[in-house]
């Protein structure tokens, strides 16, 4: 890693684009943000997103349907993932698999966190990572081929041309790998062959100083080997098969410079994901599923500098967006939604000592209840040092396709069901009258059309630079979340297979603190320290404790009032994540780094009946690994690099199925730039 001035990015004139939709100076950005640069990346040998953001402060990565991100506590499912300002879909119960993404034509990674509704509206509740691919402006070649364990073969070209006022570049990047478990509740690791491949295509044109327009196309495919092994209500069930995911982006930005003060950018964007799983239990029952869904956007932003202190940005956009699946009533049936937005941000910076931020996104959605989502923010620059922020906002997340409409039984699973909320109680008394429940919960009754969630953030954080060499970051956050989104189970059939849906019935909070430091050492060493202490929890749930109807079991199996102090929050949340980095770099290039990650216990399933995470329950247990990069220049524009991943070799199949051994590799890269 490199940790010079520029890389660290807390108060250089760095730009950032994300916070505010628009360029800024990271020293003239009052909202909590920490950015990732492109050389950091390649230094620590990542190649996939999910392995770049599971080592980074604040940030847990999540193992169920792919590797997901949890931010600040909150779900894979309350962050948007952006690639250059565009959404990703294709979510699986909520998780975007981030082994999907190459991050081999990566510049920087910047990350908001905290609500952010009101400039990226629904799935912006817990924050955004916004991926900015490098569009160099200049002719340019670079190539690598990767090998390591399990037969993984990663390679990459990139091809950049400028044709007086055209630029053109051609990003390829090829993975393969004989793998490892990908899929959670694996009793078993098997050999899962995965094959990926990425092509994105970027052009640009300037018409005039004043006009140009941008094109780009990304196109991803994945196959997945499936061989999976699967425990449910004490029986395990064998299949394997294969699931073929693609993923298609496409956008054209006209932007226009009406003057020194206003300028406007047009925004067309279209996505396109698709899925298709197909799976024979040893028994040879068939699973067969078929997901596809599209998004299409048309957005304008105006920005106009009314003077050297005030700026305002204005934006208004349209959405739609369908899904056809097999997992829902029919696959012939297009779900659809649409939604008309629009948003208005006001920045003030007087120059010296303050800069504040305040705006509000509206969300007119087909579907659900209009989302008003407001957002203030303030810095207040004791000295060139010194700076402290305040930022409060309120994020939305509507209910998504699969909340709503899911129609499905997993055969490869124990034929458990989960239906949305909109099919639940209709299918359920169909089923009954037919005679195939075995009996229903009290919740089932509560089954009602679903509210979007809500969540209230508060952040306060100070930055302070005491010199030259030492920067250090900290942040309190507390997120309050009403109408949280619960899957529940609400029965079961006469076999004992589970039936679930989604309910609103959560009042969830996470709150709790970050602390980063960043240190440059004499001779090319640097040093990088993050923790992070988190508590989440259920507000229902802590008054039925605190009232006395909340009981769990001690070991000998007799029951017991639950102590608020057996309570322990929210599911796949830990309260302790640390993560250490030392790096050395000489002035001829040559560079080692080892990193390490650390992650206390968190609870993934209840046990004890209560349907209350304590400390009677099923645990993950808390865990360390260590990752080691080197890598040196050769001549001509030739470069090595070897590392290993996961050192001290630790596993849980189970509770973290992304998670392989020990895994060594080796890169040899050759670059070229005029």
């Amino acid at each position: 890693m490199n940790f010079s001035k520029d890389s660290l990015g807390l108060y250089s004139d760095t730009v950032f684009v994300t916070a505010n939709k628009s360029e800024r100076k990271v020293k003239n950005i009052s909202v909590p943000i920490s950015m990732i640069t492109g050389k950091s990346i390649v230094q620590a040998g990542n190649t996939r997103l999910a392995d770049v953001l599971r080592e980074q402060n604040g940030i847990t990565m999540t193992s169920g349907f792919g590797a997901g991100v949890q931010l600040q506590g909150l779900n894979p499912d309350y962050t948007i993932i952006l690639i250059d300002g565009e959404p990703l879909i294709g979510r699986t119960a909520g998780v975007l698999d981030l082994n999907r993404i190459a991050v081999g034509n990566i510049k920087k990674i910047e990350i908001v966190k905290g609500p952010s509704s009101s400039l990226y509206g629904s799935e912006a509740m817990a924050g955004v990572i916004n991926i900015i691919t490098d569009k160099k402006n200049t002719d340019a070649l670079s190539a690598n081929i990767r090998y390591g364990s399990y037969n993984t073969k990663d390679g990459n070209i990139s091809i950049s041309k400028r044709v007086n006022k055209l630029h053109a570049q051609t990003f390829y990047n090829y993975y393969s790998t004989d793998g490892f478990s990908v899929r959670p509740n694996s009793n078993n690791r098997f050999i899962t062959p995965i094959a990926r491949t990425t092509f994105t295509q970027n052009i640009q044109y300037k018409f005039t100083d004043k006009t140009s327009i941008d094109g780009s196309v990304r196109y991803n495919t994945e196959n997945i080997k499936s061989i999976i092994a699967v425990a449910n209500n004490g029986t395990t069930i064998y299949s394997n098969g294969n699931e073929n995911n693609n993923d298609l982006n496409g956008s054209i930005v006209v932007n226009h410079k009406f003057s020194d003060k206003i300028k406007t950018k047009l925004n067309t964007y279209y996505t396109q994901f698709k899925s298709k799983q197909d799976l024979l239990t040893v028994s040879g029952n068939p699973y067969n599923d078929l997901f596809q869904q599209n998004f299409k956007r048309i957005e304008d932003q105006t920005e106009w500098k009314i003077n050297a202190s005030l700026n305002s940005i204005i934006g208004f956009g349209w959405i739609t967006e369908n899904v056809n699946s097999s997992r829902y009533d029919n696959i012939d049936s297009a779900k659809t939604n649409n939604i008309q937005y629009a948003f208005n941000q006001w920045e003030w910076n007087n120059g010296k000592k303050w800069v504040a931020n305040a705006g509000f996104r509206f969300d007119k959605n087909q579907n659900f209840a209009s989302a008003f989502s407001p957002k203030f923010s303030l810095m207040y620059k004791v000295n060139t040092q010194l700076r402290f922020k305040l930022s409060a906002g309120r994020g939305f997340k509507a209910p998504d396709f699969r909340q709503l409409y899911l129609n499905f039984t997993n055969a490869a699973a124990g034929s458990y069901s989960v239906f949305g909320a909109v099919e639940a109680q209709k299918v359920i008394n169909r089923l009954m009258d037919l005679g195939q429940i075995g009996n229903l919960f009290s919740n089932f009754y509560q089954l009602k059309k679903l509210e979007p969630e809500y969540a209230t953030g508060i952040h306060v954080s100070a930055e302070w630079e005491p010199n030259q060499s030492n920067e250090i970051q900290v942040q309190f956050f507390r997120n309050d979340i009403n109408n949280l989104i619960d899957v529940q189970q609400v029965g079961n059939y006469i076999s004992g297979s589970q039936i679930y849906s989604y309910l609103n019935i959560k009042n969830a909070f996470t709150t709790g603190f970050e602390i980063e430091t960043k240190q440059k050492f004499a001779k090319g060493w640097t040093s990088a320290i993050g923790y992070q202490f988190l508590i989440t929890g259920d507000k229902d749930q802590i008054a039925s404790i605190k009232s006395g109807t909340v009981y769990t079991k001690n070991d000998n199996g007799t029951s017991r009032l639950l102590k608020l102090s057996d309570y322990v929050g929210l599911p796949n949340t830990s309260k302790h994540r640390l993560q250490a980095k030392l790096n050395y770099e000489n002035t001829k290039g040559f560079y080692a780094n080892i990193r390490a990650i650390y992650r206390s216990k968190w609870a993934v399933a209840n046990t004890n009946g209560n349907e209350v995470f304590d400390e009677g329950d099923q645990f993950g247990a808390g865990y360390i690994t260590l990752n080691y990069s080197m890598g040196k220049p050769l001549k001509k524009g030739w470069a090595i690099q070897a590392g290993i991943d996961n050192i001290n070799n630790y596993m849980d199949g189970l509770n973290l199925p992304n998670l392989a051994g020990r895994t060594f590799y080796m890169t040899l890269k050759y670059s070229t730039q005029k």
